[in-house]
């Protein structure tokens, strides 16, 4: 990728996947196996329906999603049957995955570990240095103190999609999936130290909710491989 490419692809990023609840309805709206309408939307990110459809529509103008129609069933009187707008992901490429923002904040987690490191004790600092963050921003977003696991899961999930993770929920077998990971090669070639941050600010969101629930991550061998963190409750 030449400078222009890369400097178009920073501003799509930073303009239409910069905001942290439109990346979480990118991904959303990319993983449906079916297109989905802003009411979907609306429901899923617990958010008014015209913010979900300007979300949608922004996505839809920057060419990352394409609108689809489809007749509204089971209406009747004026309007019926009207087209409603459904939204499904394009096949446009996403060359920078993150927002320059969110790595200057990942790269600041990782120089903070580094500057703490004592000689055996890397994992554990790590750890600390994630679950700091993690309870931070729990603190900062305001996770449901009262939510069952299935929703507090889903709430995690988006929440590390917010810094960066491409991050779903897998309830029943009580595990989160990161499919990206912002930190690319380097998890694989440092797990010991990037697996042990990841797990610490899972489990400084977790915490905010239930101090029992207990995310292990299992590293994995090569970059392009799902990550899981299974949590034990």
């Amino acid at each position: 990728m030449d400078a222009t490419q890369f400097d178009q692809s920073v501003g799509d990023l930073t303009g239409a996947l910069g905001d942290p609840t439109r990346r979480g309805i990118y991904i959303t709206v990319r993983e449906s196996p079916e297109p989905l309408t802003s009411s979907h939307i609306a429901q899923a990110f617990d958010i008014h329906p015209n913010v979900a459809r300007h979300h949608l529509d922004r996505l839809a103008q920057d060419g990352y999603l394409e609108v689809t129609t489809r007749r509204a069933e089971g209406r009747s009187g004026p309007g019926a049957g009207r087209p409603a707008k459904h939204y499904r992901a394009t096949s446009k490429p996403i060359d920078v995955h993150y927002p320059t923002r969110r790595l200057d904040l990942l790269t600041d987690l990782l120089l903070q570990v580094i500057g703490r490191l004592d000689a055996g004790a890397a994992s554990q600092v790590a750890h600390d240095v994630g679950y700091e963050y993690g309870s931070r921003l729990a603190a900062e977003i305001g996770l449901p103190s009262d939510a069952g696991f299935a929703n507090a899961v889903t709430a995690v999930a988006r929440a590390m999609t917010g810094i960066g993770f491409d991050m779903r929920p897998d309830v029943d077998p009580h595990k989160l999936l990161t499919s990206q990971c912002p930190f690319g090669d380097i998890a694989v070639e440092h797990p010991e130290i990037v697996c042990s941050l990841d797990q610490g600010l899972v489990s400084g969101l977790l915490g905010s909710i239930d101090r029992t629930w207990e995310p292990v991550v299992i590293p994995h061998t090569n970059s392009a491989d799902v990550c899981v963190t299974e949590v034990a409750t």
